[in-house]
C-alpha cells in the first residue's frame, strides 16, 4: 500500500488516479480543507484518513510500503499568512512523519519540495540551478521546505531511504483545480478578462512542469531502485520560460484553437518578484525521465476540462489557496465565537 499525504490536493488528485490505474492500493491522508472535490469520483477506491498532517500517529502507516508526502502549505501567500502553521506543517510535521516511518519500517518516503528554494530575487545572477547549487532561501515557504529537506537527509540511514523532488511551477488541469498558478491564471484571465497582465514586463524566469508529469515523477521515484535514489535531490522541470513567453504561448494557443482573442499588458512598476531557472538533467541521466507535456497542449486541455467539469465559476475562492484558507480561518473564528450556526 502507498500512503499519499495531501492526496486530495492539486497534484494529489491527479496522482491518485494514476496509482489506481496501476492497480496500487492507496491510503490518503488529508485534512480535506479544500473539500473532497478533487477525489469525489474515486473516494470508493481509496482509503481516506481525514486528519491534519501535524496530528498523525503510526496507525496511519499500518500496512504501508512507501509514502509520497505532498501535504502542507503550498505557496508563498499561505506561508506568509501564518508562518507558524507553515513551519509546523512543512517542516515539523515532515520530521514527525519521517520518524514514524523509521519506527515502523517504511523505507521509502518521497518528499514534495519546491524549486522556489533557488530564488534569490529578480536581480540575482541568472544561472541555471542544479541540485548542487548553493541555496539561500528567503521566503517562509521556501525556508520551510529547505529545512524539511535537511531533516530528511539527516534521518537517512540503512533502514530509511528519503528522496526529495524539487518541483518547478506546476500547471495544467486537475480535478482539484487551482487558478493561482501562472499558466492556469493566464488561462483564467484570458477567459474572464480577455487580457493578461505581466508584472515586471514578464521578464522573470520560472521552471515549469505539467501536473501529469509531476505525478509521474512521484510514482517513478517511489518505485525506483533504492541505490539510484536514496538520499538524492532531484529537480523536476519541463522547461524554463520567461513569463512573457508563457503569456504569448497562451495567447496564441487560445486564438488558434478556440478563436479567443487576448491582449497582453506589461507593467514595469514592481520588480519585487521571484525569478530563477533550473536543470532537469540529473533526473534525466539517473532515471531517464523527461517531462514532456507542452504549455500549448495543457492550455487546450484546460479549456476543454474547465467546461467539462464546470469549473468556470472563476470567482469561487476554492480555486485559490490563500483566499480559501483565509476564508476558512475567518469562518472558524466566527463559529468559535458563536458556538453554533443553527
Amino acid at each position: 500500500m502507498i500512503l499519499v499525504t495531501g492526496g486530495a490536493g492539486y497534484i494529489g488528485s491527479v496522482l491518485l488516479r494514476k496509482l489506481l490505474e496501476k492497480g496500487e492500493r492507496v491510503r490518503v491522508l488529508d485534512t480535506l480543507f479544500f473539500t473532497e472535490i478533487g477525489i469525489k469520483e474515486i473516494m470508493d477506491k481509496v482509503e481516506i484518513v481525514q486528519k491534519d498532517i501535524r496530528d498523525v500517529d503510526e496507525s496511519v502507516l499500518d500496512g504501508v510500503d512507501s509514502v509520497i508526502h505532498l501535504a502542507g502549505l503550498s505557496n508563498d501567500p499561505t506561508a506568509e499568512y501564518n508562518p507558524v502553521a507553515n513551519e509546523e506543517m512543512n517542516t515539523v510535521a515532515t520530521e514527525k512523519l519521517a520518524k514514524l516511518c523509521k519506527k515502523v519500517g517504511v523505507r521509502r518516503l518521497v518528499f514534495a519540495s519546491s524549486a522556489s528554494i533557488y530564488d534569490l530575487g529578480f536581480f540575482a545572477p541568472d544561472d541555471i540551478k542544479t541540485e548542487d547549487s548553493p541555496v539561500e532561501p528567503r521566503a517562509a515557504y521556501a525556508v520551510s521546505k529547505f529545512k524539511a529537506e535537511r531533516v530528511l537527509l539527516d534521518l537517512m540511514d540503512e533502514n530509511f531511504s528519503p528522496v526529495i523532488l524539487r518541483q518547478g511551477t506546476v500547471f495544467g488541469f486537475s480535478p482539484r483545480m487551482r487558478y493561482d498558478l501562472v499558466v492556469n491564471t493566464f488561462v483564467k484571465d484570458a477567459l474572464t478578462k480577455g487580457r493578461l497582465r505581466l508584472n515586471c514586463g514578464g521578464e522573470m524566469w520560472r521552471p515549469l512542469v505539467h501536473v501529469n508529469d509531476a505525478a509521474n515523477a512521484f510514482i517513478l521515484l517511489s518505485e525506483a531502485d533504492e541505490k539510484d535514489v536514496k538520499g538524492q535531490i532531484f529537480n523536476l522541470c519541463y522547461r524554463n520560460f520567461r513569463i512573457s513567453e508563457l503569456a504569448l504561448r497562451v495567447k496564441t494557443t487560445l486564438f488558434e484553437h478556440f478563436g479567443i482573442e487576448v491582449d497582453i499588458e506589461a507593467d514595469y512598476s514592481n520588480f519585487k518578484t521571484r525569478s530563477y531557472r533550473m536543470s532537469n538533467e540529473k533526473l534525466k541521466k539517473t532515471l531517464g525521465y523527461v517531462p514532456e507535456t507542452t504549455v500549448e497542449d495543457a492550455v487546450v486541455d484546460m479549456v476543454k476540462k474547465i467546461e467539462e467539469y464546470r469549473y468556470d465559476d472563476f470567482l469561487n475562492p476554492i480555486y485559490y489557496n490563500i483566499k480559501w484558507m483565509t476564508m476558512l480561518d475567518e469562518m472558524s473564528k466566527t463559529i468559535k465565537k458563536l458556538g453554533r450556526i443553527f
